[in-house]
Order: structure tokens, then sequence, then C-alpha cells
């Protein structure tokens, strides 16, 4: 035997195991509604709350420390070019590399997943809230001045209200931008719909992919669509103008 060389024996294919449901899961055909129908409250729910729970906290905050740096630069515009410059590059790092250079300080953890998240949303934000109130025409403000409104009665009363179209479609933007993002977050936080999507890929399982994939569409024109009434309701305005 010492002189007979063997043959390596070739690697058998990996078949995943998809249990024993309907002909339909087992077969792995594009779409099987049993197996959603019986995942839902186990898999496909929690995953979308979470979803929802990711993208309004990188939203809200993200707004937030918007809103505060466009009015700096509106009131001081110096502030823009530094503020835009950090934004930009923020805005620019892939997503997974940002994950990774967040992991050494704060961890496989939502936090890591959120402040990437936040951060991507800071360049849109900012750019259209201050993009919004700096188009407000200069003869508003100065009727707003005649009538006795100072300037903080004029921000808050006259030059918000009619930046909220431009803000609102920064928001529009940066909501589905992360809610797109949020599903990459799975590789350092096993949340989201990024959970059923990796694991529908590395199980080469056509449902749960499809699955957990419309709802990130459906997810992301829903906000949309959301932003798009909110933004009727507060510029009824806008509508009568049109009309």
């Amino acid at each position: 035997m010492s002189g007979v060389l063997l043959a390596p024996l070739a690697a058998a294919p990996v078949i995943p195991d998809f249990g024993r449901g309907s002909t339909c899961i087992r077969d792995n055909k594009l779409f099987c509604w049993d197996w959603v129908q019986s995942n839902w409250g186990g898999t496909l729910r929690p995953a979308l709350i979470q979803h929802i729970e990711l993208t309004l906290i990188a939203v809200v905050v993200g707004f937030a420390i918007s809103f505060v740096l466009a009015l700096a630069a509106y009131r001081w515009s110096r502030l823009e070019p530094p503020v835009g410059i950090v934004a930009g590059i923020l805005y620019t790092i892939p997503s997974l590399a940002l994950f990774q250079l967040l992991v050494p300080v704060t961890g496989l953890s939502r936090t890591s997943a959120e402040i990437a998240l936040v951060s991507y949303t800071i360049l849109i934000l900012f750019s259209n809230i201050l993009e919004g109130l700096r188009n407000v025409p200069a003869d508003v403000r100065d009727a707003a001045e005649g009538m006795g409104l100072t300037r903080w009665q004029t921000l808050w009363r006259v030059e918000l209200p009619m930046a909220l179209p431009t803000i609102v479609a920064g928001l529009r933007i940066a909501v589905v931008t992360v809610v797109s993002l949020a599903t990459v977050a799975v590789f350092i936080v096993n949340e989201g719909l990024g959970a059923p999507i990796y694991a529908g890929l590395q199980n080469a399982f056509k449902t749960e992919l499809i699955a957990a994939g419309a709802l990130t569409v459906a997810l992301a024109l829903f906000a949309d669509g959301a932003l798009v009434l909110l933004q009727r309701v507060l510029t009824p305005w806008a509508r009568t103008a049109r009309s």
C-alpha cells in the first residue's frame, strides 16, 4: 500500500435541512406561505419590530444632532464647512468598515450599530435643514421683523414652517437610507430584518430571504409614505397654493 496513491474524496455537497414542513418547504421552492405563517410570531415579527426600533433611534438622534448643528451654522456660517466636511467623511465610509471600526470601542452591541446608523443621517439632515432655512425669502423675514417678531420668534413661527418641505425631504432620504443600512448591522448585532436575511443566505432558503427582504422594502415604502402625509398635514398652505 506504500506505493499506492489514493485519490482525494470529493467533498459532499451540504444540503440544508429545511425540517419536516410542507412539500414546498422541503423542496425549497421560491416562496412558501405556510413557512411565513408558522414563523411570523417567532422570527419575522420580532425582527421587524427590532428593525423599526433601530431605524427610529437612529433617525431621531440623527435629526436632533443635525438640527442643532444646522441652527448653529445658520447663525454662524463659518461653522458650515467643518461640520459639512466631518459629516461628509462619515457618510462616505463603507458601512461594514464603520461597523468594524466601532466594535473595538463599543463592542458587538446595538450601540455600535446605532452610532454607525446615526452618522449616515447627519450629512443628509444637516444639509436639508440648513438649505430649507436659507431658502426662506428675504422679504418674508423682513415682514416678520416689521410685525415686531424677535429673531427667535421669526425662526420658529416663520422660517422653520416654510423650511418644512425641504426638511421632510431630507428626512425621507435619511429614513430610507437607515432602513436599508440597518440590515447590514446584523454583522455586529443579531437584530432587525438583517438576521433572517442573513439566515436565508446562509441556508440558501428562498422563502426566508424573500420574506425578510420584502418586509424591508415594505417598511421603507411605508415610512416614506407616512412622512409625505405628515408633510401635507403640517403644511396645509402648500396644498392651497397648488390648488
